[in-house]
């Protein structure tokens, strides 16, 4: 498991093509080898490299085995490997989102963050405490760009993470989806492991804190349309080959969007920033 991101599935790592290179002294002490054990192979056979016209089949065949080898020599010199192969170019995705996201900062920056999460999950927790504040401070709040929240519940790992998903979605409903994303956050530890139905009054009782609508919220958690937008924002992160959590998609919906995946530190999501805003 990553020290950064909560999986959703087994990944499997992708193949690399190892290359092996010679450096040309190394390459040039082989030809002096090879040329040594010619010899001593036919000193012992009778030969020597001096006494090549005692005869002439031996004497022919050594001729042209070198003549190969200068050949190769000559090949390698005109022709040297690559040590390093070219950084490829990183893939770009086309991230859909609606509406019903909930977006932090200006609607018009130029730049969009999409940021897919799961409540539960301890290093989207790490990205909240850490790194989020410096991204709020030097590009949302200045107008570069804006965060947009998508669903990612890990259901497998997670009991109590989608009933935190769609309470937070119910929030949202009512304009409140930032205060109760940074209560989810910072009461994770409290509320991670009880039991449903104590998780279900301590949700309650902070809808209630926030001043909230109650009667409009508990007919909102048994929406199937709260249920439906968690689904799509899953989906939409699938299709997107995010398969764990947080993982993070910077760029705009004209030119898409470069990956980012786990709790990156500041500088990582600094880097990716700045260079869409150059």
């Amino acid at each position: 498991m990553s020290s950064d991101i909560e999986p959703d599935a087994n990944i499997v790592p992708q193949d690399k093509n190892d290359t092996v290179n010679l450096k040309k002294s190394t390459y040039n002490k082989l030809l002096v080898g090879l040329v040594f054990a010619i010899a001593a192979a036919a000193f012992f056979g009778g030969h020597s490299l001096g006494s090549f016209e005692q005869n002439d089949s031996n004497h022919i065949e050594t001729e042209l085995i070198l003549a190969q080898i200068n050949k190769l020599s000559e090949q390698k010199t005109q022709s040297p490997t690559p040590t390093q192969q070219p950084t490829a170019a990183p893939q770009i995705f086309n991230v859909k989102f609606d509406a019903d996201d909930p977006v932090k900062g200006d609607s018009d920056a130029p730049i969009t963050i999409v940021e897919f999460s799961d409540f539960q999950c301890p290093f989207c927790s790490r990205f909240y405490e850490n790194t989020l504040p410096m991204i709020q401070k030097n590009y949302i709040d200045t107008g570069k760009a804006k965060l947009v929240y998508m669903d990612l519940p890990l259901d497998n790992l997670h009991k109590n993470a989608r009933l935190a998903h769609v309470a937070a979605e119910c929030a949202d409903e009512q304009g409140e989806f930032w205060q109760y994303h940074d209560m989810l956050f910072g009461t994770q530890n409290e509320w991670k492991n009880m039991p449903s139905a104590v998780h279900l009054t301590f949700l309650r009782q902070q809808a209630f804190d926030m001043g909230l609508d109650i009667e409009k919220y508990d007919l909102c958690l048994d929406s199937p349309d709260i249920l439906k937008e968690i689904e799509q924002d899953s989906l939409e992160a699938s299709r997107n080959g995010a398969t764990g959590t947080p993982t993070f998609f910077i760029g705009t919906q004209k030119d898409g969007f470069v990956k980012l995946v786990g709790a990156q530190p500041y500088a990582s999501f600094q880097d990716v920033l700045d260079s869409k805003l150059t």
